[in-house]
């Protein structure tokens, strides 16, 4: 059987140091709002590029807490607009609603999935004060016609990089792997996700908040800590949200490793592109990559997407051929019975992709002859006639 996602391992691919990492924490006597978060707050903050980092539980909370910080500082009200990419995962429309903002919808690139960058403008109004853009399946989602779109309507930034840990804009001018930015600075804030099936992740729930606002940052870290930068004492209604000693010594041995394993998964992706040649798939493509995943470091593969017509039928055969295989999304959210008031609204393009998109295997531990065997059984599928 290859599986989609071998966790297991891969955390046995960071024995012992895990254990170590973990053996320590225990040992401490210290389970939250130790060393250990605030080592990794300030090792994940240099990694991705921004001043400030705050760890939080999860993915899903370090995007609320982003809004929600806004509205304390009076940057956005209740009823504001959200744009947001139509076809990404509920969470990150979650994060909008739970904080009484209202999120439009905006259809994907057909090519990268990412947010249609220029769709944008046509659905400002007066009401809209951010952009919400999703890093989808590990590829950067940016441009400067996105960054020069915000200044002119003053609008916030927020990045859900919650797939893609570890993505950069590299220098046009060098061949060398040289970032210049990476996901998770590129706005004025960004969500990122430790879930366990992550580029890094966690053994458990985990997440964070990165920023250059150290404004923002003050008030998300009370947020997340009850409303409360000082014991007993309560600035606003907080929640309690909060990355733990433990998960954050795992995150931290991991770090050290990640963009190694990023490569890793190029490696895979890069196999896939050049040898699936069945009738009718569509492979991912990278912005700006010139033909060459292994050297674009704008795509971290989080997840390898395929489209074919008859997905389904291709899904059951190749789990017929022990080859696990997942859909990302089978639903878009506008029609998820939790948004009933967005069921009978049409996004052609996001409904297609929805229909066709399968996720093949791919992580830093899956190997070269897994690759080959899931290949093969793409190319052997044969159309289902009707």
């Amino acid at each position: 059987m290859i599986k989609f996602l071998d966790i297991k391992k891969i955390t046995n691919s960071f024995q012992p140091n895990i254990m170590n990492a973990v053996e320590k924490v225990v040992n401490s006597g210290w389970y939250l709002l130790g060393e250990e978060v605030k080592l990794f707050e300030d090792e994940y903050a240099r990694y991705i590029g921004t001043k400030e980092c705050i760890g939080t539980a999860n993915g899903l909370d370090a995007l609320r807490l982003i809004l929600r910080a806004y509205i304390e500082m009076g940057v956005m009200k209740e009823g504001d607009e959200v744009i947001v990419p139509a076809n990404t995962y509920i969470a990150t429309i979650l994060a909008i609603t739970d904080n009484r903002l209202k999120p439009v919808l905006v259809e994907p690139d057909p090519v990268t999935y990412n947010l249609d960058i220029s769709l944008i403008e046509k659905h400002i109004s007066h009401r809209t004060t951010a952009i919400m853009i999703v890093h989808l399946y590990g590829q950067i989602c940016w441009s400067e016609d996105l960054s020069q779109l915000a200044k002119k309507h003053d609008l916030k930034i927020i990045e859900d990089n919650a797939q893609a840990a570890g993505a950069g804009i590299k220098s046009s001018e060098s061949c060398k792997l040289s970032l210049v930015d990476r996901s998770g600075s590129l706005g004025d804030a960004a969500g990122h996700s430790f879930y366990p099936g992550k580029n890094l992740g966690a053994l458990g729930d985990g997440g964070a908040v990165t920023t250059n606002d150290p404004e923002l940052a003050k008030v998300i870290r009370a947020l997340a800590n009850y409303g409360s930068n000082q014991k007993y004492i309560n600035e606003y209604k907080g929640l309690n949200s909060r990355l733990d000693e433990i998960q954050a010594a795992i995150l931290r041995v991991k770090l050290k490793r990640l963009d190694e394993d990023n490569q890793k998964r190029r490696i895979i992706a890069q196999y896939y592109i050049e040898n699936i040649n069945l009738s009718d798939v569509i492979l991912p493509k990278i912005a700006e990559s010139n033909g060459s995943v292994m050297n674009n470091v704008e795509h971290v593969w989080h997840l390898f997407v395929i489209q074919h017509p008859q997905r389904d039928f291709l899904q059951k055969h190749l789990a017929d051929n022990d080859i696990q295989t997942m859909i990302h999304y089978p639903i878009p959210p506008h029609k998820q019975k939790a948004y009933r008031d967005l069921n009978n609204e049409s996004y052609p393009l996001t409904e297609n992709i929805h229909n066709h998109i399968l996720s093949l295997p791919i992580s830093q531990v899956t190997t070269l002859s897994e690759a080959i065997m899931v290949v093969d059984s793409i190319n052997s599928f044969t159309m289902m006639r009707s």
